[in-house]
């Protein structure tokens, strides 16, 4: 493996296990939820309507892992942290996969 590599795949695994301050900084600052993370219920609250274009599509797609936890809305601060944890190597594990996918499919079809 080239060291830049190896220094991108330690600096990936390094944001993995720092994925907890995205509940652990909102929960200290009693924040809600992290910006940008809402939902159609949470836009209705902050803006008084949610867009047509976000209202058709937000069923579309749903996430592996809801709200990356794994124990439900109940769940303990310390398995909500591993759940985000878990789902940070989940999230760089795919990624990984895809972009080793898409890059033996270019060499290969390169030649």
């Amino acid at each position: 493996m080239v060291r830049s590599q190896k220094r991108l795949w330690i600096g990936l695994i390094i944001l993995a296990f720092l994925s907890p301050l995205g509940i652990i900084l909102p929960e200290t600052f009693k924040a809600g939820d992290a910006w940008g993370e809402w939902g159609t219920d949470t836009l209705e609250k902050l803006l008084g309507y949610v867009p047509e274009g976000l209202k058709k599509y937000s069923e579309l797609w749903r996430a592996p892992i809801p709200d990356y936890n794994l124990g439900g809305e109940n769940a303990t601060m310390a398995v909500q942290m591993l759940s985000y944890i878990v789902s940070g190597f989940i999230g760089v594990l795919v990624s990984g996969l895809i972009v080793y996918g898409v890059s033996r499919f270019l060499i290969k079809h390169e030649k």
